[in-house]
């Protein structure tokens, strides 16, 4: 294939083909050589079969070029929908709009998908300067259930329109459906606990120190305590939208495992459930409290009980104070 550039969403993937002598390579230089060619097969595999999400970038694409594709093409009575695609999109690297327009109507006659049709339909407006056909276009390709929004805001043409109402309108709505978590509610309800925080016992002795940071786009949160002593611990926390209730899974490398869930009260955000420790094998209910206190600083606090949840002992009280 020689030498192609494939874009997908954020990702730029450089496929090279290189002939190598085999015959000459040693037996431990053939071994040592097979992961990066196998993991070089693997990318080529993924960026095929990411299918509509993917666009062939031209290396070159001039008039000449563009007019002998078509001869060939008609010549030849092709009817492979990617072959005009392909067509259509160096028609318009080479500003042969008209052309480029026909091919793609090629390329849609012959089974293109109306993902990969709306894309480069609106590409074509947008090198045409009709930003507001483009849109129309786009908002057709959203209409059938793609949200892939990356694919829009890293395209440079496309996004040539950012600014643009309509555009950014439908860039917004298409977060919304690409990524629920931020724009959903209740998926927030904990972010008082995000931050970097050293963490003291309530007669102010240094306990250690705590890193809270969103991940997946606000869909959960990860925690990584260090003790004072140096021993870690860390936990998952999310929203359970199924059950409306947030979730804790913690471990730490001593061998504490907490399964809590609840959710906001007056008091801040509570869960129960259960602690159990590998090294003995038992297991205990357990809750927790998180309250965000007037000067900035949140109290954690946990407790077990040892009698099926008649009684309750605390089992840790931290203050957090976040770091400068």
């Amino acid at each position: 294939m020689g030498q192609g550039r494939y874009i997908a969403a954020n990702h730029v993937l450089l496929v090279r083909s290189e002939i190598t002598s085999w015959p000459r390579l040693s037996n431990y230089q053939r071994t040592s050589m097979r992961s990066p060619i196998i993991l070089t097969i693997a990318i080529v595999v993924l960026a095929v079969a990411a299918g509509p999400y993917i666009y062939y970038d031209s290396v070159a694409a001039d008039s000449k070029d563009v007019a002998a594709e078509l001869s060939r093409l008609e010549k030849s009575a092709n009817e492979d929908a990617q072959d005009w695609l392909r067509l259509a999109r160096d028609a318009r690297d080479a500003e042969q709009l008209e052309l480029a327009s026909t091919a793609l109507g090629k390329a849609s006659s012959f089974g293109l998908s109306p993902i990969q049709f709306g894309m480069e339909k609106a590409r074509i407006l947008v090198a045409s300067n009709d930003p507001a056909g483009a849109t129309t276009e786009l908002q057709k390709v959203f209409a059938t259930g793609f949200t892939g929004v990356s694919v829009l805001t890293n395209d440079p043409l496309i996004n040539s329109m950012e600014g643009r109402k309509d555009y950014d309108e439908l860039v917004q709505k298409m977060s919304v459906q690409a990524y629920p978590c931020a724009h959903q509610p209740g998926f927030q309800d904990f972010d008082f606990w995000v931050g970097e925080w050293d963490v003291h016992l309530a007669n102010g002795t240094p306990a250690g120190s705590n890193i809270i940071q969103p991940i997946e786009r606000g869909c959960a949160l990860t925690e990584h305590w260090t003790n004072v002593n140096g021993g870690t611990g860390m936990s998952i926390n999310y929203l359970d939208k199924a059950s409306d209730q947030w979730v804790q899974v913690w471990n730490a490398e001593g061998g504490s495992q907490i399964i809590i869930r609840g959710g906001l009260n007056d008091d801040g955000m509570a869960m129960e459930g259960y602690i159990h420790y590998v090294g003995n094998g038992t297991t205990a209910p357990f809750r927790a409290l998180w309250t965000p206190l007037p000067d900035g600083r949140v109290r954690q606090y946990f407790e077990q009980s040892n009698d099926g949840g008649n009684t309750w002992v605390p089992w840790f009280e931290g203050f957090y104070t976040r770091r400068n």
